[in-house]
């Protein structure tokens, strides 16, 4: 899999496949039917497991985090319409 500078998802209601990410500054924006759910960006950790680089969005948001190279995934827990972007910020 070829690291990127971002990913998008549109009307996902399970957790995605994993993608690569390059590193750097991201931006992070999520907008879903929550209904008590959560959306979790989530990293692969050495030992196989996944970690959450970020709090776990449970409303519509936007937030910013550093990131490092690797492989991630969002994590959906019955949230429904999940509508995703992570995207590097430029110049970072």
């Amino acid at each position: 899999m070829q690291a990127q500078d971002g990913a998008t998802f549109s009307n996902v209601g399970a957790t995605t496949g994993p993608f690569d990410l390059v590193g750097g500054l991201y931006g992070v924006h999520v907008v879903a039917t929550f209904g008590g759910g959560s959306v979790t960006l989530q990293k692969l950790a050495a030992d196989g497991t996944w970690a959450a680089p970020l709090t776990a969005f449970t409303a519509n948001g936007y937030a910013t985090v550093n990131l490092p190279r690797g492989t991630y995934r969002l994590a959906i827990v019955t949230a429904t319409g999940v509508y995703a972007s992570i995207a590097r910020v430029p110049g970072e």
